[in-house]
């Protein structure tokens, strides 16, 4: 069933349709494996900046789709995580690219708006599984590289996930300041 998240302080949000399959802890680092439903995403790929700077600019973009700059003028409602796809270098620092994304609400999968900024694209995407962990805080790259790192320690080498991607992922506004939640999601393989 899909989700509702209900701190949010524009009501209430979606959220993505996800199951826990198990948890475990392992040097301090509590995580989670999940199955998440596929479905239709909206998403902005930016190149040549740094994560911090490119999120921020396609999070906008994104907002105000489904904010109603589409060829319907609908405001769908925001889901949540808004999910960038990260791209780790060989030092573990972010390659200058992302994909940020958001999930289109449920009532809209089946024939969601078209955008009114063609940098954004929908994107049919199968449902996946995933090795999560959490933090609070306003995320920046070096929380969520750092996060990474623990969670990638905490697998060990019998986890089979992908390593040139990995999903980071915020659920809040942001002028949310307290009780915030971020995750790290690696795609199990």
């Amino acid at each position: 069933m899909f989700g509702v998240i209900k701190n949010s302080l524009f009501g209430p949000v979606e959220g993505w349709p996800c199951q826990v399959l198990s948890r475990g802890e392992k040097e301090e680092l509590t995580y989670e494996e999940r199955t998440c439903e596929g479905g239709k995403f909206a998403a902005v790929e930016v190149t040549g900046k740094q994560f911090d700077e490119a999120s921020k600019e396609a999070v906008l973009k994104l907002l105000k789709y489904v904010g109603g700059t589409n060829d319907k003028g609908l405001g769908m409602g925001m889901t949540a995580p808004v999910s960038i796809t990260a791209f780790p270098g060989e030092d573990g620092s972010f390659q200058q690219k992302v994909k940020v994304s958001l999930r289109i609400p449920s009532q809209y999968q089946a024939d969601p708006p078209r955008p009114g900024d063609e940098s954004i694209q929908i994107e049919e995407r199968e449902g996946m599984t995933i090795y999560s962990t959490q933090f609070g805080g306003y995320a920046k790259e070096e929380d969520y590289v750092n996060h990474a790192a623990k969670l990638r320690s905490a697998l060990g080498s019998e986890a089979s996930y992908h390593k040139d991607f990995y999903l980071c992922n915020g659920y809040d506004p942001p002028m949310k300041p307290y009780w915030r939640r971020n995750e790290v999601w690696f795609v199990k393989e």
